[in-house]
């Protein structure tokens, strides 16, 4: 449809009209789409079927579209009354050959008798006929065509409003949510992540160029249990810690579990240390709600009334190490079906510079030269061909979203491979897919990050400050290489003071295998920045 409209560059309403009607099967596979954009644009000529049928077609450019102009070719040209005209076009339809040899000869006869001559009037029946089985009820189409223009005018000039509505409208489908996200982001728009004391149920507008995420799009957390916690909010005002949130909402309806996704989605940000102190202190929570609720129910208070109610005693948290990035992003896309405050493969970008040829993004057509990409399997789909079993993924690397082909042999032998939200690098061609408009990747080889490393890292680089390379450090990080020694990838260190720097190559003895698990253990270490891997 985004090719048609391309081609066809509507500029009136009717062209619009004709746009539903044309994206068919039939008029798509007849010629009949072509002729009409040709004609549209003058690179064919308009030729009308007889002059008193000009009005009638002219604004479809001489090119018999719908079914209304059926009939009223047939009152025009062969003065048929109305209701015959909806018997011919029902008959044309059907394509009963019995009611059309009937039809034909009352036809050419009703012309014939209007100064029509015969031979001219069996021809235009006979295009009747043909474009009859193309023909859709312009009634539908103007319909299809006038919520298409509302809705293309509302996302161009309000596109924050819109895709609030449109996202709220299919909240309870995750797979449409992240679709509407992507598409919210391709429009410049940012998503805000939801939250208790900002949010709603539904989707909302937070300005012209953002939009609040809704509350009821988490998966865990029903509507009854978010709307009392809405009712609560617009009451008495914004929830000031979890304790606060606890003690305030009505435990029958929004229970652990409910509290507990609201957590993992970032909902409670703010209202505790960290979403990981906040976890760990959610028991306590809620056991003092519990109490003071129990308490204040029989007209008992205790000393530690004031904790809970805002008397100016601190609600005691938790302390605990705020949850890594992979694990904050995992709990976001077990709530929310998508990664929204960030991308797992962030932590990998400067490391997969080395290694693909260019970022999705900026993928062109690159026939007979391979190119090398990598992104996250962010969906996935098989398809039965000729060829046998293939499968087209959809990589995402943050800057854009790629279709991969991954055709019927290949995808045999990497097919435990393609898992959604798995890192992949991908070798291949890049086509333009006539289809989309969009690049295509068809695949030539498929591999996982630590499989790359395997074979191409030169040696991990370990960077540590004189002050902190002290026996302690050491130990730890012989306690961290240990368990992945045996591989082929030679460890460095870089030692780092303010008067001199050394390199020391650690041993063959000391090669690992160059694992997720084993980078992470190591910049747990030294330090996030201070660990790379070299190619």
């Amino acid at each position: 449809m985004k090719d048609l409209i391309r081609r066809l560059q509507p500029d009136c309403f009717d062209d619009i009209i004709a746009l539903v009607a044309l994206f068919r099967p039939g008029p798509l596979q007849s010629g009949m789409v072509d002729d009409f954009v040709a004609r549209k644009h003058g690179q064919a000529e308009i030729e009308y079927l007889h002059p008193a049928l000009e009005s009638i077609l002219k604004p479809t450019y001489g090119v018999i579209l719908y079914q209304e102009q059926v009939m009223q070719i047939a009152q025009v040209l062969a003065g048929y009354t109305l209701g015959e005209a909806d018997l011919l076009r029902r008959a044309m339809g059907k394509k009963k050959p019995a009611e059309m040899a009937e039809h034909r000869s009352g036809f050419v006869d009703g012309a014939t008798s209007r100064g029509v001559d015969r031979r001219r009037a069996t021809h235009i029946f006979d295009l009747m006929e043909k474009f009859a089985g193309y023909g859709f009820n312009k009634s539908h189409s103007a319909a299809y065509a006038l919520l298409s223009y509302q809705t293309a005018w509302l996302k161009t000039h309000h596109p924050a409003a819109f895709m609030a509505a449109v996202l709220s409208a299919d909240m309870d489908s995750t797979d449409k949510v992240v679709n509407f996200v992507e598409e919210s982001r391709a429009l410049g728009l940012s998503i805000e992540p939801p939250h208790v004391n900002q949010c709603f149920y539904r989707f909302s507008v937070a300005d012209e160029r953002s939009v609040r995420y809704g509350l009821g799009a988490i998966k865990g957390a029903g509507e009854a249990a978010l709307e009392g916690v809405i009712e609560e909010r617009s009451r008495n005002g914004p929830y000031r810690d979890l304790f606060d949130f606890t003690r305030r909402i009505d435990q029958k309806r929004v229970n652990r579990r409910v509290v507990e996704a609201l957590v993992r989605a970032g909902a409670l940000d703010g209202l505790g240390p960290s979403r990981a102190s906040l976890m760990l202190t959610l028991t306590d929570a809620l056991l003092a709600a519990e109490q003071l609720a129990r308490d204040s129910s029989t007209g008992q208070n205790d000393m530690f009334g004031s904790a809970l109610t805002g008397g100016g005693v601190e609600s005691r948290f938790e302390s605990g190490t705020e949850w890594p990035e992979e694990e904050r992003l995992a709990g976001e896309k077990e709530t929310l079906g998508l990664y929204l405050t960030g991308h797992p493969i962030t932590r990998f970008e400067s490391e997969l510079g080395k290694i693909t040829s260019s970022r999705l993004s900026e993928l062109r057509s690159s026939r007979g030269q391979t190119r090398t990409v990598a992104g996250l399997v962010a969906g996935l789909r098989t398809i039965n061909t000729r060829g046998g079993r293939m499968a087209i993924a959809t990589l995402d690397d943050r800057s854009a979203r790629v279709d991969v082909r991954v055709y019927s042999e290949l995808f045999t032998r990497c097919r435990e491979m393609l898992v959604k939200d798995r890192l992949l690098v991908v070798e291949g061609e890049v086509e333009d897919d006539e289809f989309s408009g969009e690049c295509t990747v068809i695949a030539s080889a498929i591999h996982e990050l630590a499989a790359i490393r395997e074979r191409r890292a030169r040696h991990i680089l370990i960077a540590l400050d004189g002050d902190s390379a002290d026996d302690a450090v050491a130990d730890t990080l012989r306690a961290a290489i240990e368990p992945y020694r045996a591989g082929s990838t030679r460890i460095c260190i870089d030692y780092r003071r303010i008067d001199a720097r050394a390199r020391l190559a650690l041993s063959e003895a000391w090669a690992v295998r160059p694992a997720d698990d084993l980078i992470d253990r190591l910049r747990a270490v030294a330090g996030t920045g201070h660990v790379r891997i070299e190619y």
